[in-house]
């Protein structure tokens, strides 16, 4: 399965997609993890990545793509695409290259959540900056307040995580998925899902879609 997953900001979606990475044994392609890893190296390029962040704007299409291909040459089948395309350029992008490859999106998947649901997940957000793990003051806070139950480090909050910025990102969202996700209507390949509830609500409306697809693919898959 070639999988799109996208979704407001604290919709899941990267939640969700490294379940479905490991339930169907897929590459998982992050641009967010991609874009956070420049960040980190602490290069030109990082710098002028969180120098957009920060004010909630989107990094340039050119930059993502090229992040993303270099990613896609690696992995030519059988991938979860979290997070892109996020604008039509970058949708111009992608198809062509998987066009010029043989490939093909097999579902686009869009976790939809409100804009009251969405900022008040992301504002509540907080990660582990040494092993990742993610929790949220309300909804999965830590044993003790402030420190990862996993390496004892301190939480931080990043800083496109704030209240204001986070619904200056979910506007964003909305503003520029409207065509990409009438693209993929077209194409047949398009699914909501109901992002409100736990964990284990979400997936249990997103697990049947992908079963019925990925035994519909097995096990030539389709041409």
């Amino acid at each position: 399965m070639n999988i799109l997953i996208f979704g407001p900001p604290g919709s899941g979606k990267s939640t969700h997609s490294r379940t479905i990475t490991e339930r169907y044994g897929l590459a998982y392609i992050s641009s967010g993890d991609l874009i956070r890893s420049e960040i980190e190296k602490g290069g030109s390029l990082g710098a002028e990545m969180e120098r957009y962040l920060r004010r909630g704007d989107l990094i340039p299409d050119t930059v993502v793509n090229t992040l993303i291909i270099s990613q896609l040459r690696r992995h030519r089948r059988n991938f979860i695409l979290d997070g892109y395309p996020r604008t039509a350029e970058q949708v111009i992008a992608l198809e062509n290259y998987l066009y010029d490859h043989g490939m093909k999106v097999d579902v686009a998947v869009e976790i939809f959540i409100s804009r009251e649901e969405s900022v008040e997940r992301i504002s509540g957000r907080r990660i582990c900056p040494k092993c990742g793990r993610v929790y949220h003051l309300k909804y999965r806070p830590p044993e003790t307040p402030g420190r990862c139950d996993v390496c004892g480090s301190r939480l931080i909050q990043r800083r496109d995580d704030v209240p204001e910025i986070a619904k200056t990102r979910y506007d964003l969202y909305i503003k520029n998925m409207r065509p990409i996700i009438k693209f993929y209507k077209k194409q047949g390949v398009y699914v909501r899902i109901n992002g409100h509830g736990s964990i284990g609500e979400v997936w249990e409306r997103i697990r049947p879609l992908l079963d019925y697809i990925s035994s519909y693919l097995s096990p030539e898959g389709k041409p």
